[in-house]
């Protein structure tokens, strides 16, 4: 059976600044300090991006003193990954199959 791709994470996903966001927490766990340094966005702006991150179950928070550090949950990445790669075989194998018009 052909599992769906969840469009709500590929919304999520599909923001050019929380996708840079994902990809420098794939590399390490930051803390907000961190990503404001890194991708030069205004401290609230990344605050709301990681909270809509946060929502969608992508990444984890951890409490360190007073600051927050934010990992990425790679489970979420194998799922998604996992569904495009199932919808890539079921083209594969669709091949030349094509349906008649009425």
């Amino acid at each position: 059976m052909l599992m769906s791709v969840d469009a709500d994470l590929i919304r999520v996903l599909a923001d050019p600044l929380r996708l840079q966001i994902v990809t420098l927490l794939a590399r390490e766990t930051l803390c907000t300090t961190h990503l404001v340094e890194e991708t030069g966005a205004r401290q609230t702006n990344l605050s709301n991006h990681l909270r809509v991150l946060r929502e969608a179950g992508v990444v984890d928070t951890e409490p360190c003193g007073r600051f927050t550090y934010y990992r990425l949950r790679p489970e979420v990445m194998d799922s998604l990954a996992g569904r495009f790669a199932e919808l890539a075989e079921s083209a594969r194998t669709a091949g030349g199959k094509k349906r008649a018009c009425p």
